[in-house]
């Protein structure tokens, strides 16, 4: 038992540290990051592992796969798991979110209210945050956990 989660470890850091060796990229402190950049990875983060969720439930085409994505990888869903999880994050992922959620931003979506942006763009920080530590794991497991209070409150209302 004991190896194969070392392995699993060692499997989710393979694509960060791959990705580092080949274009000989230095370690940096990600304290030192604007809360911005770290959204701006952790938006993809989210949707690949959203991406990989839907495509292994099934073959579809590309539309449906697509409609499936964005019933999700919106900023109303982010803003929506932000605060289920608000109470599952660490001290440092609440101190990552707030500084994503607070960060002054261009512009926002034009489908989503303020707060809501800021709220995604604060759980894309988490993400990114988590993504360049080599905690991939811990990624997919607040997913899991904020898609999972998500149905469970939409099945008692």
């Amino acid at each position: 038992m004991e190896k194969s989660l070392e392995t699993k470890e060692i499997r989710e850091t393979d694509l960060l540290n791959n990705i580092k060796s080949a274009f000989e990229l230095k370690d940096t402190d990600l304290r030192t990051y604007n809360p911005l950049t770290l959204a701006f990875i952790g938006d993809c983060v989210f949707e690949i592992i959203v991406r990989t969720i839907i495509v292994c439930k099934g073959n579809k085409s590309t539309n449906a796969l697509s409609k499936d994505k964005n019933s999700i990888v919106n900023a109303k869903m982010q803003s929506r798991i932000a605060e289920v999880l608000k109470d599952s994050f660490s001290e440092e992922e609440a101190d990552i979110y707030r500084r994503g959620k607070n960060a002054k931003t261009a512009n926002h979506s034009k489908s989503a209210a303020y707060n809501e942006y800021h709220k995604a763009t604060g759980l894309e920080a988490v993400f990114g945050y988590l993504y360049l530590s080599g905690r991939m794991d811990r990624c997919i497991e607040l997913l899991k956990t904020g898609l999972d209070m998500i149905e469970k409150s939409d099945k008692e209302d």
